[in-house]
């Protein structure tokens, strides 16, 4: 079985690095942690009293830079489906939410929709002067 040099355990901002390690005298699979990698900032944190090598330190850039790719892509799906929750909310509001419903959401979702469209004309300008 052909197992990674590398495992990154995700964390909220970020990852835990651990060298995978199976050349040992009872073939167990061994986690050493490296370094602690926070994606926000781009820091690493060796472990302990560690230095990473070239090769921990491309791994990491490599991961670093994956996951920061797979982060954006999962951010346009999220507003994708928030374009598509906002059609099927204006469904549910025309055909089938109840006067008790619409008094419960109303005030909430016209704030939230003053406050997107104010954002998203103030951006739209913002580029159109640019060019």
């Amino acid at each position: 079985m052909d197992l990674p040099e590398y495992y990154f355990r995700v964390r909220a901002n970020g990852a835990a690095v651990f060298r995978i390690d199976t050349e040992n005298r009872q073939r167990r699979i061994e986690m050493d942690q490296i370094a602690v990698i926070n994606i926000r900032n781009g820091e690493v944190k060796p472990q302990g009293q560690r230095t990473l090598t070239e090769t921990d330190q491309a791994a990491i850039t490599r991961w670093i830079e994956d996951r920061t790719a797979l982060l954006a892509q999962r951010d346009m799906d999220d507003i994708h489906r928030a374009v598509d929750y906002l059609n099927l909310t204006t469904q549910w509001a025309q055909s089938k939410a109840t006067d008790e419903q619409l008094e419960d959401v109303t005030d909430r979702l016209l704030l939230a929709m003053h406050d997107l469209r104010s954002v998203l004309v103030r951006k739209k300008a913002d580029r159109l002067t640019k060019d």
